[in-house]
């Protein structure tokens, strides 16, 4: 199929027929992304000539451009906000000379040596080699008070935000190893956890239930499920429903100085889908230990490809091997 045809195509003679983008230009090197994946492989690519552009999707920076504060990145001992952070990597990439634009792509077809992608379904670019730097979203309730309080009181990663709720009260929300994992990771931290559970038990594996249980600062709330956030300028409380819809029903409310969501991530990967392999959860796989994708010059780097991670520092680790395997590939071209 000729992804860049109208999906539904009318008679010839339509005034709705979409005609297919000319080829606005050709790229040695294309990145789709821009978080510390994205513009690490840039960095790379660009001082190796490759003369990258980058399409920076509609959340330019990536998820840590909603991140108050970073302080496990190395190079910032007294620790550096998300959008800095995010903004001092652009100017490191821009410095060497790629190109960076806000776009995002809405087709590929990944089918031929030269691959094709169609950004904002009106400009087409076709490249030689292609790295998908292009994230998963975390997963939210979708509160009004949730989306509110983002970066003050609700994050979507323990490991990025627990040290700042060290020896205060926090509450967990799901039921999957995800979930009891980020609860006990956060025990070692904070004085108490709420573990807030919709079912009667937890979906976790045996051994991280086991975990859950043994560990005595965190109290499992079964069959709660948020109503709302509460506080001004940060999250002070949360209103939950207990038994929701059963005999018995009520709302009770706890007060907590954090709030954070391990109800899963989903990766930005259904464009690629069609040519790539991806796990069931729709991650892009990758050969072991390389970037390589099943597909010759296209290339995956950080939370497209890792579910297990997730750091900014990781992203920015395989994005350089992105970018190193896409100039070996071009290499190999010549």
């Amino acid at each position: 199929m000729d992804l860049f045809k109208p999906m539904d195509s009318k008679p010839e003679g339509s005034s709705n027929n979409k005609p297919e983008p000319a080829v606005s230009e050709h790229v040695k090197c294309l990145i789709l992304g821009s978080g510390p994946a994205g513009y690490t492989a840039a960095i790379y690519a660009a001082r190796a000539n490759m003369k990258p552009v980058m399409y920076t999707g509609m959340q330019l920076g990536g998820q840590l451009t909603t991140t108050t504060e970073v302080d496990n990145f190395p190079g910032y001992p007294e620790g550096i906000d998300g959008p800095t952070m995010m903004e001092d990597l652009k100017k490191q990439a821009e410095r060497f000379g790629t190109q960076v634009r806000f776009g995002m792509a809405t087709k590929v077809d990944f089918s031929g040596r030269v691959k094709r992608v169609e950004i904002d379904e009106r400009t087409l670019i076709e490249a030689d080699a292609v790295i998908l730097a292009t994230g998963a979203t975390a997963k939210y309730l979708g509160l009004e008070s949730e989306e509110k309080f983002k970066g003050f009181g609700v994050s979507a990663c323990a490991t990025c935000d627990g040290f700042f709720y060290r020896d205060k009260v926090v509450a967990v929300v799901g039921g999957g190893d995800t979930a009891a994992e980020e609860a006990t990771y956060l025990a070692g931290l904070c004085k108490k956890i709420y573990l807030i559970v919709r079912r009667d038990e937890l979906r976790a594996s045996k051994a991280m239930q086991k975990r859950v249980f043994n560990t005595p600062n965190i109290e499992v709330l079964w069959k709660h499920q948020t109503k709302e956030l509460l506080g001004e300028q940060v999250v002070t409380a949360v209103e939950l429903y207990k038994n929701k819809g059963e005999a018995g029903e009520e709302v009770v409310k706890l007060d907590i100085d954090g709030f954070f969501l391990a109800i899963g991530h989903t990766p930005n990967s259904e464009v690629f889908k069609e040519y790539l392999e991806t796990d069931n959860a729709g991650y892009v796989m990758t050969i072991p230990g390389t970037s390589k994708t099943n597909v010759p010059g296209i290339f995956a780097c950080g939370d497209l490809q890792d579910k297990v991670y997730r750091q900014a520092v990781t992203a920015a680790g395989t994005g350089c091997m992105a970018a190193l395997d896409a100039e070996r590939y071009l290499g190999e071209l010549e």
